[in-house]
């Protein structure tokens, strides 16, 4: 069984090994309790898994299948973001920039098909391409001119702001972009990503299948591949990693690409699945995202985190989200439930970590 335990190990490879503890030059063991403890999401589960169950318990509609249906979608439209955003915090940085970039990347596809008359295809690739150069203006900032990523990244989530809805206006005369169903290659990107299929009569989106692929994808790269130990090295100490030969620029400049790919992976689902844009959307959904990486186990300070953990945390914000509507409260206390489980779970992961690093 993998250990999932995730921190930034020193970068020469040197010093006790994750599950040990270093004491008057012995090696004393932890308990197999105190190791699962340590690993970042065991917290995020528990607290995902006893949201499910209060949810069931108080809103019996969750239990019917195309209710859990819709919340693993609502988690899915998260959760695809949330884990790139999860690496990057894993590599000791933030995108502030990132709800933003997800209308940028469907506002590029769609007028630039739609103006043009082209083959939407022709959209969707070219909004990629902008959406990684985005990534990593953002990521070439940090490395060139030193400042938090913090700062960078408002700049970026500022001008973005302003382009969107100045350029939108300019090319359409409108707040939003025009209905592009009709065009060429719709259906085959609608297919790809916002189709839905079914399962034992319920409706399932396909962004849900991308997301637990793309969780995958993300858990087997920090846990089997040199670019995995990179991310956890220049998060724990971007210094020490660059003298043992960690590349820090490529790898802090790649993971805000990454983002930039996830941005462009939900604007087109957006896109896709609504057939136009409202220019002045995805402001707040970075903190989100965010919010979901620390929910999940991720450290701001960075060198910390896993893949998995970011999963549940994506899938309590939307077990919450469609949870309040079935139970029939009132919506307006969605987002003061979601702070009250962010600092929760904060505390929580503090505690676990605490104890099980306890001698």
């Amino acid at each position: 069984m993998i250990d999932m335990t995730h921190q930034a190990a020193p970068a020469a490879g040197t010093g006790p090994a994750p599950g040990e503890r270093q004491d008057t030059g012995r090696t004393v063991r932890r308990s197999p309790l105190l190791r699962l403890l340590a690993r970042p999401e065991v917290g995020v589960f528990l607290g995902a898994l006893a949201v499910l169950v209060f949810f069931l318990a108080v809103a019996p509609t969750v239990r019917q299948g195309g209710s859990m249906a819709t919340v693993l979608y609502q988690s899915s439209t998260i959760g695809i973001m949330a884990l790139p955003v999860a690496l990057l915090m894993i590599g000791g940085e933030f995108d502030l920039s990132a709800g933003v970039a997800v209308i940028t990347s469907a506002l590029t596809a769609s007028m630039l098909s739609y103006q043009l008359t082209l083959n939407v295809w022709t959209g969707v690739i070219v909004s990629l391409a902008v959406s990684l150069a985005i990534g990593a203006f953002n990521g070439w900032m940090l490395v060139r001119t030193g400042l938090p990523s913090f700062l960078v990244t408002l700049g970026t989530f500022l001008i973005l702001q302003g382009v969107n809805l100045a350029v939108t206006k300019l090319v359409t005369g409108n707040v939003a972009t025009d209905d592009i169903s009709d065009m060429d290659g719709f259906d085959q990107a609608k297919a790809l990503f916002a189709s839905s299929f079914d399962i034992g009569g319920v409706q399932v989106k396909i962004t849900v299948v991308w997301w637990l692929v793309f969780a995958a994808l993300a858990t087997w790269v920090l846990l089997r591949t040199k670019y995995g130990n990179w991310i956890f090295a220049v998060g724990g100490n971007k210094d020490s990693a660059r003298a043992v030969g960690v590349p820090v620029t490529f790898t802090k400049v790649s993971l805000f690409m990454l983002v930039g790919f996830g941005a462009w992976f939900v604007g087109m689902h957006q896109l896709f699945s609504f057939n136009t844009v409202q220019s002045g959307e995805g402001v707040g959904n970075e903190l989100i995202y965010i919010a979901a990486a620390v929910i999940g186990g991720c450290l701001l300070t960075g060198g910390y985190g896993s893949a998995i953990g970011p999963v549940f945390g994506a899938f309590m914000f939307g077990m919450v989200n469609q949870g309040i509507v079935y139970a029939g409260w009132n919506p307006d206390w969605f987002k003061a439930f979601l702070g009250v489980m962010l600092l929760g779970a904060v505390l929580i992961n503090l505690w676990v970590r605490r104890t099980a690093t306890r001698r």
